[in-house]
């Protein structure tokens, strides 16, 4: 595309001038002589071949057309500067790739990832899930999610968040088939994942009922798609208390026995020892460590 443009620069004094309405303001806004804004406004009316200021003794006022071509200007320059400023921040931003198991992206990270977005707005997360041991990852990664503890060779660990596993249903079920005792599981449906496939058997020695037959039991495949089965009123799921945590403030899950509380492995953030230092992910570690405290305030102390 042939575009026929005036001289730049004279365009944007041209701007400056016009909603001034004053050389000499326009000369100390674009810090120029009085001398050179008028030779450059000069050179726009020669290019243009009429005048688009009205000079006069003190003061300078727009013609006409110099009225209808500043509207016009100054509106493409305020893109330009937008534009401009849109490039300028991508080009600031760091992507940091987070890798982190599937149930606890989807229950916990996800609902508080805003705060820190909101923290550390230069900061973009490409998130990815995996319940794959660290080092089978294909894909790149900055920071991984994982339990723990573990020694992983080549990584710095940071743990953040320890959890127990107690069993949780919706208040509905409740309602329908109350859990007064434990004996009162045998009607009820327990809710398995296939990923933890020994963890009710578990909880049942801990509880000392270690032979009790239930109404039934369903599997899935996922551990996220048990507990949506839990709030769903499908049966009794054996939750994991820093994932349920959110749903049982919210009414949505109640843990109907004060325990036994099996214990579960920790959460660790593992960063390999090229990325320690980076300012990104130490900031992303950070914010972990502080769990529930950023999702409630969204910053960065």
């Amino acid at each position: 595309m042939d575009r026929r443009l005036p001289p730049l620069n004279a365009l944007r004094v041209f701007e400056a001038a016009g909603r001034r309405q004053s050389f000499t303001l326009a000369a100390r806004e674009l810090n120029l002589t009085h001398g050179a804004v008028s030779r450059q406004i000069r050179a726009l009316e020669d290019w243009f071949g009429r005048p688009l200021f009205v000079r006069s003794h003190r003061r300078v006022t727009l013609t006409e057309s110099g009225v209808a071509y500043l509207a016009e200007i100054g509106a493409a320059l305020d893109r330009i500067a937008a534009a401009t400023a849109r490039q300028i921040e991508q080009r600031s931003r760091r992507v940091l790739h987070v890798n982190a198991l599937a149930t606890f992206t989807l229950r916990w990270l996800i609902p508080r990832l805003s705060a820190f977005q909101l923290a550390h707005p230069s900061i973009e997360i490409r998130l990815t899930t995996s319940n794959a041991p660290i080092r089978d990852l294909n894909d790149p990664y900055d920071v991984a999610i994982r339990g723990g503890p573990e020694q992983i060779p080549g990584h710095v660990a940071h743990p953040f968040l320890s959890e127990t596993r107690i069993p949780v249903c919706s208040p509905g079920l409740l309602e329908r088939l109350p859990l007064t005792t434990l004996h009162d599981l045998r009607r009820h449906t327990l809710l398995h994942a296939a990923t933890l496939p020994d963890v009710w058997s578990q909880w049942l020695v801990a509880a000392r009922v270690p032979d009790l037959t239930t109404a039934g039991s369903v599997t899935f495949e996922h551990f996220y798609l048990t507990l949506q089965a839990a709030l769903d009123g499908i049966g009794v799921a054996m939750g994991p208390t820093a994932l349920t945590e959110d749903d049982v403030k919210a009414g949505r899950l109640v843990f109907p026995f004060e325990g036994p509380a099996l214990p579960a492995r920790s959460y660790f953030a593992y960063v390999p020892d090229a990325r320690a230092d980076d300012p990104a992910a130490r900031s992303f570690c950070n914010w972990l460590r502080r769990g529930d405290w950023a999702a409630r305030n969204g910053a960065d102390r």
